[in-house]
């Protein structure tokens, strides 16, 4: 997750004070062991947990190819609570309660209340249309500290993305009721070029309903949104909606505003944000240099993880076709930490074995070479150039070299998701 408003925050300081703050100490180059094959002091991963895959929704680009049947093999009650134990000694500092639709699960309240007690952060990851106003109150005395709320555009836009007449006025109403109690809220919009023309309505919606939180998620080549990939945002269309997010949190951060607006899914962001501070506050530019070195960027398989509904683990959400190992066998911190498996080793190696544009990219440093599904699932090579990369070769510094690297990273390790009685 790229955090924009953190970095325009601190701008708008150092535009008052004359002065920018260091940059901090990367999480994962802590004492000892870190990379994040936790102890040693700093926390483990955040673990995106989807606890149940059954959905009363049938999304255009779901990740998890949902619907609204039961699937067997998820893990019991029982079993989650003894995952929890092995993640709150492995230094977990968050998780995040997601599905399918994760209000389905009978049990998620005593999830999230022992979750509580055990002091995680817990967030709540869900499309909001079940969220009436006493689930609401039920979610809110339950003490989450984020739910986010997917939105993909506005009225009949949304309701065609999550094909469900209706969608988008049920989740609203979600966001207004939980806005009304207290509970942090954020919208999560995945940009498409289907749905790109909705992205300033959706900026103005947050802020006339106070919405705490957005989210601008690039499209990521997983699940259903695999089979979108020839309708994906092209790069002028990114640009344009990082340029509007962008100087939308400038101004949000510049007036003293609470908002927060937050990238995932293309580590480029970094890059591009650079470019703006180049051009709008040219004199911070090799400070915010430094603070994005030390973000590093993209923290798949690193300080970022996911376990799915039956317990396989995954370097992220995306990887879902991909298992490093299974719960219910073997604990996560020791698959966390098992570099036996040739995609973990890549992913946590400093720096990262990518070829092509990534390779030779002059601003390595920043994305750590951005997400590597992308070019895995474009090119069978998860070493190979991010397709997802919407910066010209003259801006990464490119000039047509780069160490291409062969690898053999996908075997017996491999998941095929059963796609049996799932909508098209």
């Amino acid at each position: 997750m790229f955090r924009i408003s953190q970095f325009m925050h601190e701008l708008a300081r150092a535009e008052a004070t004359g002065s920018y703050p260091p940059p901090a100490r990367r999480r994962s180059e802590g004492d000892g062991q870190n990379s994040n094959g936790a102890p040693a002091g700093a926390p483990g991963p955040v673990v995106i947990w989807n606890l149940i895959r059954r959905c009363n929704l049938t999304c255009k680009h779901c990740y998890a190819f949902s619907a609204d049947h039961d699937y067997p093999g998820e893990l019991s009650l029982d079993e989650v609570f003894g995952v929890m134990d092995d993640l709150k000694a492995f230094g977990v500092p968050a998780l995040i309660l997601s599905g399918g639709e994760p209000l389905l699960r009978p049990d998620i309240f005593e999830i999230a209340e022992r979750a509580k007690a055990m002091k995680f952060y817990v967030g709540l990851s869900t499309n909001g249309t079940l969220i009436d106003e006493p689930l609401a109150r039920r979610i809110h005395e339950h003490g989450f500290d984020y739910v986010g709320i997917s939105l993909d555009g506005i009225g009949a836009t949304h309701d065609k993305f999550r094909r469900l007449d209706g969608a988008f006025d049920k989740s609203l109403a979600a966001v207004r009721h939980l806005q009304k109690l207290g509970t942090k809220v954020g919208l999560r919009f995945t940009m498409t070029e289907l749905n790109a023309h909705d992205l300033p309505n959706l900026l103005q919606l947050m802020r006339e309903e106070n919405v705490d939180k957005f989210y601008f998620s690039h499209l990521n080549y997983a699940g259903r949104g695999n089979i979108h990939r020839g309708k994906d945002a092209r790069h002028i269309a990114t640009r344009a909606a990082l340029d509007l997010l962008y100087d939308t949190a400038w101004a949000d951060a510049r007036d003293g505003g609470q908002h927060e607006y937050v990238t995932g899914n293309n580590d480029a962001d970094g890059v591009y944000l650079l470019q703006w501070v180049e051009k709008n506050l040219p004199r911070w530019t090799e400070n915010v240099r430094a603070r994005l070195v030390a973000w590093g960027g993209n923290s798949s398989g690193v300080n970022i993880a996911n376990i799915d509904n039956v317990g396989d683990v995954h370097p992220d959400t995306m990887w879902w076709h991909y298992g490093l190992g299974n719960v219910k066998a073997r604990p996560f911190s020791e698959i966390w930490q098992d570099t036996s498996d040739p995609l973990m080793a890549g992913l946590k190696a400093k720096p990262r074995p990518v070829g092509g544009r990534c390779g030779g990219c002059a601003h390595f440093a920043i994305c750590g070479g951005n997400t590597r599904v992308r070019a895995q699932q474009v090119t069978g090579n998860a070493w190979a150039e991010d397709p997802g990369c919407y910066l010209t070769d003259e801006e990464i510094g490119f000039h047509g070299s780069g160490e291409r690297v062969e690898t053999t990273a996908y075997s017996s390790r491999r998941k095929v998701i059963d796609l049996v009685h799932l909508d098209s």
